[in-house]
């Protein structure tokens, strides 16, 4: 991994991030097993083996069963929390008081959840409570009330967002008395929104793309590092099955692996490196619970190092099938 300089808050630029989403068996009420406690403990394994430190969780991933299995291979590790970092999300409430989903930003809200993962994680504090979605009921000032309380008793060492535009942090910011550390986006070869809008401006494709523009420009000013999520596109361009790929689709997968071979490494690192090449310092999210997949992700900031300007254009046109303005 890079040796980069820590930004505000501590985050180094340029990581890998393990995203914890797909650990825990289902979504359902059904209890995990030892089995998913046995997949977590062999998930962490290969993220160590492949550099990564940092954790990422939410309260809801499978209905708290993600945060549960990691607690236990925290139990059964003896030195493991030493050796890693945690950032869980809340904000987000399923199937309650009869609705699918809402949003819950409030101050009882953000301390009731974040009690709740750390009991889960068996851990005394996470290194970042990240806020999973804009919540329109939001009131800054509770917000910063709920985070002064958790960082005061140790509970939360920095906060982030997650999905969150320039403008929404900005409010929050204007409350908060730490800064925000980061912001986690969908961010990838086929999810381009956050690169489309930096070329579109003022062209009528630009409309195609919702993503608020400026946000990546904000992050990057504010020190706020850039985490995304869905990094690897689902394997869509490293060998997942498509029902119906497009020719840009193919085309982009065959460039991947072509590059793959070129450098010597694996598809998951190129299409990694293609993300941390970007100035901004994304901090890729791997989704993966597969070892093997996870550890092909090593040599991700290699890659990103040694890929060309040409290399790098190659792959976002390919990718977005037509040229750029």
């Amino acid at each position: 991994m890079s040796s980069a300089p820590p930004k505000p808050g501590g985050f180094p630029t340029q990581e890998l991030i393990y995203g914890c989403m797909g650990l825990g068996g289902s979504w359902s009420s059904e209890p995990y097993s030892s089995a998913h406690v046995d997949e977590a403990a062999a998930a962490v394994d290969a993220a160590l083996d492949a550099g990564i430190t940092l954790f990422d969780h939410a309260d809801i991933y499978r209905n708290g069963k993600s945060e549960a299995v990691f607690g236990e291979v925290l139990a059964q590790t003896p030195g493991l929390r030493e050796r890693v970092r945690l950032q869980t999300k809340c904000g987000i409430r399923l199937g309650e008081q009869g609705l699918d989903a809402f949003y819950d930003l409030s101050r009882d809200g953000i301390l009731d959840r974040v009690n709740d993962s750390l009991d889960r994680l068996r851990t005394d504090y996470v290194d970042v409570l990240m806020l999973h979605r804009p919540d329109p009921l939001l009131d800054p000032a509770e917000v910063a009330s709920a985070v002064g309380q958790l960082m005061a008793e140790g509970k939360v060492r920095a906060v982030g967002v997650s999905n969150m535009s320039a403008p929404q942090i900005e409010l929050l910011q204007d409350r908060l008395e730490v800064p925000v550390v980061a912001n986690q986006l969908e961010m990838s070869l086929s999810a381009r929104a956050w690169l489309e809008s930096t070329v579109l401006v003022n062209h009528a494709e630009g409309t195609d793309y919702s993503f608020p523009h400026g946000t990546v420009e904000h992050c990057v000013r504010h020190g706020i590092t850039l985490q995304a999520y869905g990094a690897l596109s689902r394997g869509l361009y490293t060998g997942a099955p498509a029902a119906s790929p497009s020719a840009a689709e193919e085309a982009a997968a065959a460039l991947v692996a072509e590059l793959a071979a070129e450098k010597g490494t694996t598809g998951e690192a190129v299409l990694l490196g293609w993300l941390m090449k970007h100035p901004a310092g994304i901090a890729p999210v791997i989704g993966t619970a597969k070892p093997d997949r996870i550890r092909a992700c090593a040599g991700a900031a290699k890659v990103a190092s040694a890929m060309t300007r040409t290399e790098w254009y190659r792959l976002w046109i390919t990718a977005r099938g037509s040229n750029i303005p």
